[in-house]
């Protein structure tokens, strides 16, 4: 049980995908005008990223990794996050007609968000070293866990950060700062108030 506590602290606050590895900027800044629409964004990365995750590791270690074909990691796992997006919208354009157009184009924007591609290509490549123990790879329910937990942190940050901006438009901001100038300074202290997590894990 503590490996897996670990690692969802750790894929959280520690390590998170947006504001320590920068991975998935463009949703990030594209999405977190408004705390609705960056919740809808959050929801369905956590979505996107744990199914993908899951399905990516299956398709490696049963199909690629047994017929010697892991030089098409990158290309298969493209391939399954496009189709699962595809559905997400699908789905979301049924049940929630405002939120497909609250997102907009960037919802076809997860398939090219590489938080996406970047979790599963960390879970099948990557050796991970939680609590001091020695390196290793992740089994199926770790991944599961790490993406899972990935993905909560990114979601967290684009909400947090969607508050600070909805803040920003109420405040006396200088012009030349106006827009997206603020908005990334502002990205910048969450970072490093993230920072201070460092270390936990």
């Amino acid at each position: 049980m503590l490996p897996y506590i670990l690692i969802f602290v750790s894929a959280i606050f520690v390590n998170n995908i947006m504001l320590a590895q920068f991975l998935g900027t463009c949703p990030f800044i594209g999405v977190s005008n408004k705390v609705s629409t960056a919740t809808g964004m959050s929801g369905a990365v956590v979505f996107v990223i744990t199914l993908a995750t899951l399905v990516t590791y299956l398709i490696n270690k049963y199909l690629l990794v047994v017929f010697g074909l892991e030089f098409l990691q990158t290309i298969a796992f493209i391939l399954v996050i496009a189709s699962l997006v595809q559905m997400v919208e699908i789905v979301l354009k049924k049940i929630s007609p405002s939120l497909y157009q609250a997102l907009g184009i960037f919802l076809p924007l997860i398939t090219t968000n590489c938080a996406v591609l970047g979790v599963a290509l960390n879970v099948v490549t990557k050796e991970f070293t939680f609590g001091g123990g020695a390196a290793h790879m992740l089994n199926l329910g770790e991944s599961v866990v790490y993406a899972f937990a990935t993905a909560i942190g990114y979601g967290m940050a684009l909400i947090l950060f969607a508050g600070m901006r909805e803040h920003l438009e109420l405040n006396d901001v200088p012009k030349q700062f106006k827009g997206v100038p603020i908005a990334l300074v502002t990205c910048g202290i969450l970072a490093m108030a993230f920072m201070g997590f460092s270390g936990m894990v």
